[in-house]
Formats: structure tokens, sequence, C-alpha cells
């Protein structure tokens, strides 16, 4: 038999910890419990690496925000965030740090059971079980710096190129699967989420917009190659800045 899938859920209210643990592991999930963020990168340091991390937003000391943005940038696990604000800011901030999915608070059990399936089958989805693991900080490839951190992509000059929050998510995605063929629904699993919807053809205009800002010649493109009946690959060589 196959290990559980191992859940980490990351909350300060006890309540709801242990209210999630006991539920989680009523369908057969391993579950372990961490308080705040300092339990959450103790845990992560002594290698204990979950399958998926469900967060708060609003913790005492370093917030979910703060947090989801280390995990993304040193691990490689899907995180679903819950947020008792449910404000769009908050959601569109979360997803920007790198959570996979949002929860608003008060919530139902079930349905975050369900997110957690859908985010989990989404992960697992991708080519060779590879996930988001290129590091954050400053991503280089050809004569571009994605700086992560910022939120910026700069030339060879030092010029910023400005991008929007959808072609940066977009190049993240390609530059975290490097030389993998990743298919429309692959893409807009990264960058969208489960906003995405069947048949959302913004990838492919997000793609075309991106090339006119990164290519030599957007007509002939050669970091973002077009995989007939199969998707785009990124074809440049990524390195840690």
């Amino acid at each position: 038999m196959s290990d559980p899938v191992h859940i980490l859920v990351v909350d300060d209210h006890r309540d709801i910890r242990d209210l999630l643990g006991r539920y989680l592991r009523q369908h057969e999930y391993r579950v372990t419990l961490a308080s705040d963020g300092r339990e959450l990168r103790k845990l992560m340091g002594e290698n204990v690496l979950p399958d998926l991390i469900v967060l708060d937003l609003m913790m005492p000391g370093e917030d979910g925000l703060s947090l989801c943005r280390w995990l993304r940038e040193n691990y490689d696990v899907p995180v679903v965030m819950l947020t008792a604000l449910g404000e769009e800011t908050d959601r569109i901030i979360g997803l920007e740090m790198g959570a996979d999915d949002y929860l608003a608070k008060p919530f139902n059990p079930r349905e975050l059971l369900a997110r957690i399936k859908a985010v989990l089958r989404r992960s697992q989805s991708l080519p060779s079980g590879r996930r988001g693991q290129m590091p954050g900080g400053e991503i280089g490839f050809d004569r571009w710096i994605l700086d992560r951190t910022r939120h910026e992509l700069r030339d060879e000059q030092d010029v910023v190129v400005p991008l929007s929050a959808g072609e940066f998510a977009l190049l993240c995605s390609f530059v975290d699967h490097p030389n993998m063929v990743l298919n429309r629904d692959q893409l807009l699993d990264l960058t969208k989420g489960r906003e995405a919807i069947p048949f959302d053809r913004s990838i492919d205009n997000q793609v075309s917009r991106l090339r006119k800002k990164i290519e030599p010649d957007p007509k002939t493109p050669t970091l973002i190659k077009t995989v007939w009946g199969g998707g785009y690959m990124f074809t440049a060589e990524v390195s840690k800045k």
C-alpha cells in the first residue's frame, strides 16, 4: 500500500487546527499541525516535507503571505491559503505570492477537502512530478534577470521591462519547468489555479505578449517554442543568480 498523503495544517486557532486534523485523518490523510510560522519553519527544517500545506493568512508574528513566499522560494509543495477576510485584494495577493488556492473563513471542511484534492490532482499532473522547483530570488536566462522577490524582469543593461501579473506568473511557470512541454491546461493551473475555465485561450494571448517582450524576434521565437498539438516549451538555460 502507498503511504497516505501528508497534510500540514498551519493555523494559530487551536480549535480550527484540531477540527481540521480530526476531519482529515478521518479521510485517511496523515496530518501534522503547527500553530504559527515558527513551528512551520522548524518542521520544514527538520525535513518534515508534506504533500500539501493548509496555511492561515492572518497569524500573530509572521503572516501567511510572508510564509507562502518563503515556501515558494525554497520548497516544492502546494499551498491552500485560509483567510478570515475573504477580500478580493487578499485573495489576489495570496495567489501572487504562490498559493495554489484559497478558502475564506468560515468554511465547510468538506469544501476544503475538495480543494485539497483538486490542488493535489493539478500538482501531480505536471510532467515527471516536477512543480515549481526553481528557487526564488534572481533567476537568469538568456539575456534576462527575473527577480521573483521584486516581481520584475530586467535586461542585461538593468532596464526593467514591465510585465502584467499574468505575464509574470506565466514567465515564472516557464522558468520553473525549462525544457518541458506544458499544455494549456497545465499552464492555466500553474498561473490561474481554480479560476481557470475550460477552453480558456488567455494563455495563448499571454504567450504572444510575453514573446514580444523577451524574444529577439517574436515572429520566430527561440525561448518559448510552440509544440504543435502539445503546448509550449521554454528552451532557455535557467540559472540561480
